[in-house]
């Protein structure tokens, strides 16, 4: 393959942050008050057991990762749903097929992104599949959930709280993805430390954010350029992005 058609192939891949994301709790980064041996998250996945949760946490700390390997580990069933655009209707569907997963030993768990959207009706739909273990739920939040969830679902609930990622956390991520990734382990990347430290501290805690401010510098920088494998990346390219 052509460096000019792996530059153009790699535009019809995810992005960073999807390419990287973990599908196992050991290569999960961040978030160790949770996951360490001996933590909440850790003992619930070596007990193969589910519980209804609620993720809140800023933006870019992890929470749809750790949902996604919570559901791997278990083996269960895994749904997704937005509650921008999700409705009732999404929601007593996935109840309805739960009963057939149920039926081949199978549990059911729903990954609800940004639940404070939800208004109660959508809410209330949750509840009585929840307090009888048809479906796991999942809850994703920016926002204090005692404020944005009603109580009767919070009630059935467990809350953990993430925080945002440490810089050290952050550099790991950034080795890991010039490293590892299907396209950036490709180049030779020069990123000088104090464009590293540009690049974290910009990001706020944020991986997602980091990952794609990451890809689309390098995507600028090669775009000018596409034959070229070995590049730098400047202050100047990660304030562009």
């Amino acid at each position: 393959m052509s460096e000019k058609t792996l530059f153009t192939s790699s535009t019809n891949l995810p992005p960073l942050a999807a390419r990287m994301r973990p599908s196992k709790l050991s290569h999960y980064t961040g978030q160790e008050h949770l996951v360490s041996n001996g933590k909440f998250v850790q003992n619930m996945i070596n007990s193969k057991a589910l519980f209804s949760l609620i993720l809140w946490g800023p933006p870019g700390t992890g929470k749809t990762t750790l949902a996604r390997i919570i559901a791997q580990s278990a083996d269960a069933v895994f749904y997704e749903l937005s509650a921008v655009s999700a409705s009732v209707k999404d929601v007593r569907e996935i109840i309805r097929k739960s009963v057939s997963h149920q039926q081949m030993g199978k549990k059911t768990l729903l990954f609800i992104d940004e639940i404070h959207r939800f208004n109660k009706s959508q809410q209330d739909a949750l509840l009585h599949a929840v307090e009888n273990g048809d479906i796991v739920m999942i809850g994703a939040t920016t926002e204090n959930p005692s404020f944005e969830v009603i109580s009767p679902l919070l009630s059935r609930c467990r809350i953990l709280k993430l925080r945002s990622l440490q810089a050290e956390d952050l550099v790991l991520l950034v080795n890991r993805a010039m490293n590892e990734d299907i396209v950036l382990s490709k180049y030779k990347i020069n990123l000088p430390e104090d464009v590293l430290d540009f690049l974290i501290l910009s990001s706020g805690g944020d991986a997602r954010k980091m990952y794609n401010t990451l890809d689309i510098s390098v995507q600028l920088v090669r775009g000018s350029d596409p034959g070229n494998i070995e590049f730098s990346i400047t202050k100047e390219d990660i304030q562009t992005a």
